[in-house]
């Protein structure tokens, strides 16, 4: 069954627009919505047929749309997820889904009552890495975690923070921790598991901006394995890297940024006599997964095998409350200098918003 999208957003939305693209016996885009109509017109004419409107109401209204797509500013990410899932659509959004636990919770309600999907956006899942990974701890030839590293090391300057939005408690809603180490911390978590204690240091030292930009931070997962996360946003270039080690393997990734499993990563035994089996399940894995879209693409066929009623490797409305508690639990770990127990305690006051005071309107 072919399904009808509408995007909300011009900006990121261009990526997703050609992710349905990749996929026309699928999705159709029929709309595309921007406050700037011109924005919204140019992306639209990727797509054939597809129109363009200025105006939400439009699409909450439009019975023919099946799917709303977020892709707007994230304090508006939680409020328009609301409105798509009470108009009766299913909802994909952009990270991050919500601007705190209170609403990430609220959203899940929302879906679970509708009966509609709701699907956080961790693209950086469906790479071809990350498909051998997940294809080795499958077999059982990882083992289980004993710790990873991580880095986001990226470069933002007063040109990224001129848009309006960013930088600020109240719109973008958190810094590099929030709309930057989000997806990183996503894809330790699909292999190592659920975190269950956090430990952070973060600091602002590169921009002039309100929110954070570095952090320090120490993560352990309902498996055992013990994580750390630098992040920073005064690199030189933009540069992820995952290193992950098992009892059994240790798979490292190379630097990019923006698809660290579009690259070939090392998956090395750590007994030398069992290479050939891994090398030899990464040539079955391969062939499992030869043609499979990745990236946006790659979200969206299990989207589709999801509400066609198909096996989906399906990122869970779940999985998007445990990223924004993680976040919580990281600001509320840096602030009080303890160690934080997840799941956080929800009558905890960053649960229901962790905008400093200072900053609150």
């Amino acid at each position: 069954m072919m399904h009808s999208v509408a995007i909300l957003g011009a900006g990121i939305g261009r990526e997703h627009m050609l992710g349905y693209r990749a996929l026309p016996e699928l999705f159709t885009v029929q709309t595309v919505c921007d406050r700037e109509l011109e924005r919204a017109e140019q992306l639209a004419a990727l797509a054939p047929g597809c129109g363009a409107v200025s105006g939400i109401d439009a699409v909450m209204d439009d019975r023919k749309i099946d799917i709303v797509d977020i892709c707007l500013p994230p304090h508006l990410h939680g409020p328009v997820a609301l409105m798509a899932l009470a108009a009766g659509k299913h909802v994909i959004c952009e990270k991050p889904v919500a601007g705190s636990v209170a609403e990430a919770d609220e959203l899940m309600a929302a879906a679970e009552r509708a009966g509609l999907l709701f699907a956080p956006v961790f693209q950086y899942r469906y790479g071809r890495a990350l498909y051998q990974l997940a294809g080795l701890q499958d077999r059982g030839l990882c083992g289980k975690p004993l710790v990873a590293t991580l880095e986001t090391h990226w470069n933002r300057g007063a040109e990224y923070y001129a848009v309006p939005w960013r930088g600020r408690w109240q719109s973008e809603r958190g810094g590099a921790v929030l709309g930057h180490a989000i997806h990183i911390h996503d894809l330790v978590t699909r292999f190592f598991g659920p975190v269950t204690e956090v430990t952070s240091l973060l600091d602002t030292r590169v921009n002039d901006i309100e929110t954070e930009d570095c952090a320090a931070i120490a993560m352990a997962t309902d498996s055992g394995g013990l994580v750390t996360s630098s992040v920073t946003l005064g690199g030189a270039t933009d540069s992820s890297r995952l290193r992950l080690i098992f009892d059994a393997l240790t798979a490292e990734s190379r630097r990019n940024p923006y698809a660290p499993g579009a690259e070939d990563w090392s998956f090395t035994a750590r007994d030398p006599q069992r290479q050939d089996a891994v090398d030899a399940a990464l040539a079955e894995i391969d062939a499992e997964i030869a043609g499979r879209p990745t990236g946006f693409a790659g979200m969206f066929l299990e989207v589709s095998n999801h509400l066609n009623g198909l096996p989906a490797d399906l990122v869970t409305v779940e999985d998007g409350v445990r990223s924004i508690e993680l976040v919580a639990a990281i600001y509320h770990a840096a602030r009080s200098g303890e160690r934080v127990s997840l799941p956080l305690d929800r009558s905890l006051q960053i649960c229901a918003d962790w905008v400093p005071e200072d900053e609150a309107e």
